[in-house]
């Protein structure tokens, strides 16, 4: 079955289009800056690229850009948009309403529209896209998959606040998560390098520009670490992560600051680029850090810190540790961060092997020593493939 896979932004929109049943690529790329003036940048065949310009004012003309590059010209690799059998969409959040990827529905599109007020700057995007390909591809199925679903296996201890209740019944104020599609992709892949099958603990970090944590329990999470949204646990490329409330009502106050001024400095200003004072990537401030800056050393030790900690606090949450996953562009990439996080774990049966944690690789490995009790994984994310393949499932029936 061939997919296309879409991940509409506010003013970007990521597309692929994928077979998921032997998990073959066609074509993937990025329409950016959508709305300003419209950038096309596409990958297909045997490395083959280009990028053009192209006038999007909306992210219709996005799609329609991206179908065109698709089925006419030097980036062709179909011949019509009719080879397409199914759409696959990233939603970012569903609420309490969606524990598992669904076929787009008028109510199910509805739902999300309740559910904007919780993630204001995803999900009227997400819902566009799906508006847009139901308009350009009229009576291909449309699925949505949700960054907020696999954590829907939390238990109530666990995803609540210690808020008052009715906060909770009229508001549906409680822990989502997110970059659910990662930890399930991640933590299934780490099950199957396991040896053990039964009873696996397993923590998963997804380290990037946005980054969780979440601790999953025989397939099924059971703590993460982001919240209501995505800026709550660790620090991150600009938000901030878990702040004291006291500490954000005294800024507040004393720099006569609004709620929503308040959030764009937690969500935008925040987290390695407001302590480095450099950048969001880490590896211009690992960089710093090597030149001897200062600020860009202590962003570099507070990020492996609130790693360290959640972890931590996780193996206490499954009762030990089978496996310990790194993923996203930070844990795939960033052997130091790895390192930092990993020291002083033996306690736990997590004993790093320096040797395999600093070679490079793109391929899934162990990187713990041979006589560590408990394994320490680098494991690349697919988040695409689980959209594809949810897809497929839910279009097929097959689940």
């Amino acid at each position: 079955m061939l997919v296309f896979i879409l991940n509409a932004g506010s003013s970007s929109l990521k597309y692929q289009l994928m077979n998921p049943v032997i998990k073959k690529v066609f074509a993937q790329g990025i329409c950016e800056r959508i709305g300003i003036d419209g950038v096309l940048k596409h990958e297909f065949g045997e490395g083959k690229e280009f990028k053009k310009e192209i006038s999007m004012p909306t992210h219709k003309e996005a799609i329609e850009a991206v179908l065109s590059t698709l089925t006419v010209g030097e980036g062709k690799v179909i011949d019509s948009i009719n080879d397409i059998e199914a759409i696959g969409h990233r939603a970012v959040h569903g609420g309490e309403e969606f524990s598992g990827s669904v076929l787009v529905t008028e109510k199910v599109i509805e739902t999300m529209k309740k559910l904007i007020p919780l993630a204001p700057l995803h999900n009227p995007a997400n819902i566009l896209g799906m508006e847009i390909c139901q308009e350009l591809m009229p009576g291909k199925p449309n699925v949505a998959v949700f960054d907020t679903a696999f954590h829907q296996t939390m238990p109530d201890y666990a995803y609540m606040y210690a808020l008052p209740y009715d906060q909770y019944a009229k508001h549906g104020i409680r822990k989502y998560g997110f970059h659910g599609t990662s930890h399930f992709f991640v933590s299934n892949e780490a099950r199957q390098m396991l040896d053990k099958k039964h009873n696996t603990r397993i923590i998963v970090c997804h380290l990037g520009n946005g980054s969780s944590v979440s601790a999953v329990l025989n397939g099924k999470c059971i703590d993460t670490s982001m919240g209501l949204t995505p800026v709550q646990g660790l620090m991150m490329g600009t938000r901030s992560g878990d702040v004291g409330a006291g500490a954000i009502s005294y800024m507040m106050r004393q720099e006569n600051l609004t709620i929503d001024q308040t959030l764009d400095i937690m969500n935008k200003k925040s987290g390695i680029l407001g302590i480095s004072g450099k950048s969001s990537d880490l590896r211009e401030v690992l960089q710093g850090m090597q030149d001897g800056d200062d600020r860009c050393r202590l962003a570099v030790e507070m990020v492996a810190y609130n790693i360290k900690k959640y972890v931590g606090a996780y193996v206490a949450a499954l009762d030990g540790v089978d496996a310990l996953c790194f993923t996203g562009g930070i844990g795939e990439n960033a052997a130091l961060i790895r390192e930092k996080v990993c020291a002083g774990l033996d306690s736990m049966g997590l004993v790093l092997d320096p040797v395999k944690n600093n070679k490079r690789s793109r391929e899934a490995r162990d990187i713990s020593t041979n006589a560590s009790a408990s394994r320490i994984y680098v494991i690349p994310t697919n988040e695409e493939y689980v959209i594809a393949n949810d897809t497929y499932k839910v279009v097929t029936g097959n689940k």
